[in-house]
């Protein structure tokens, strides 16, 4: 029997852009055809139109191939100085408890 595919959810626009900013990273390495679901255009009536890769890369000339990489560079160095971690110097996006990036003032999120 054929496996049914999942109903296809709206992706929201943050998660889009995410989607486009790791493809952009991913296309300086050895990943070049990683950009899928990139955000859709809207025109001037609200109609949304797909953008290819190369439309999306156009459009958005402030963001270099690296540019995810130096927003996670920035946020541990911010984050330190808000709510200190347990081992200062240790910055890892992988981290857990006290050093988790998603720690917070009462405790981690995770």
């Amino acid at each position: 029997m054929a496996e049914s595919s999942p109903a296809r959810r709206p992706v929201p626009l943050i998660e889009s852009e995410l989607y486009f900013l790791i493809a952009r990273y991913l296309s300086a390495g050895p990943c070049r055809r990683a950009a899928q679901l990139l955000p859709k255009r809207l025109d001037w009536e609200g109609n949304e139109h797909s953008r290819s890769y190369e439309e999306l890369v156009l459009s958005n000339k402030h963001v270099a191939p690296d540019h995810l990489l130096q927003i996670c560079q920035r946020i541990g160095p911010m984050l330190d100085k808000e709510i200190p971690p347990s081992i200062s110097r240790v910055t890892s996006l992988l981290g857990a408890g006290r050093q988790s990036l998603l720690r917070t003032a009462k405790g981690t999120l995770i």
